[in-house]
């Protein structure tokens, strides 16, 4: 039997909310924060969104060096999910699979039609990335239940202090 009641907010979450709750977690991990390393073993495509998850959810401070697990998941998922939509939205849905040829006119119609696996994959992919879009802040929702300290801006030493780089 699986843990009861509702999947516990971090304790991160909860300090920016401004949250009793956190004198209760003295002894909670205090993982590092800080962009975790990208394992090797991800595609070149699930790469591209670790990317750019990571610099966005490490400028919001959310991200800890042990996240790595979790967020590669979620590049691996994101990736087979974008391949199932590419693939309904090149092929539809569903295929036929009967036909019937009327006698009188020799005209062949569709009778019977299945659905592409791609569906049932895409559409179990869905919960499953939404859970972890939430566990990151991911979505608007979970978004509006954290507050962010701004981070101080990084002063510049010497001439870059005078040109902006644009890139």
């Amino acid at each position: 039997m699986g843990l009861r009641g509702p999947t516990p907010t971090p304790t991160a979450i909860l300090k920016r909310r401004g949250s009793r709750e956190v004198a209760r977690r003295a002894n909670e991990p205090q993982p590092e924060l800080g962009a975790p390393r990208c394992p090797a073993w991800l595609d070149k495509d699930a790469k591209a969104v670790w990317r750019q998850l990571v610099q966005q959810l490490d400028a919001i401070g959310v991200l800890t060096k042990i996240d790595g697990n979790a967020l590669a998941r979620y590049c691996r998922l994101f990736v087979r999910w974008k391949q199932c939509d590419e693939f309904i939205r090149k092929y539809g849905e569903t295929y036929t699979t009967g036909y019937h040829t009327d006698e009188k006119t020799g005209v062949s119609k569709p009778t019977s039609f299945q659905q592409f696996p791609e569906v049932g994959i895409i559409n179990r992919l869905g919960p499953q990335l939404l859970r972890l879009e939430q566990e990151f802040g991911l979505t608007p929702a979970a978004r509006t239940r954290i507050q962010v300290t701004p981070r101080p801006a990084v002063q510049a030493e010497g001439k870059e202090r005078f040109f902006k780089v644009c890139g």
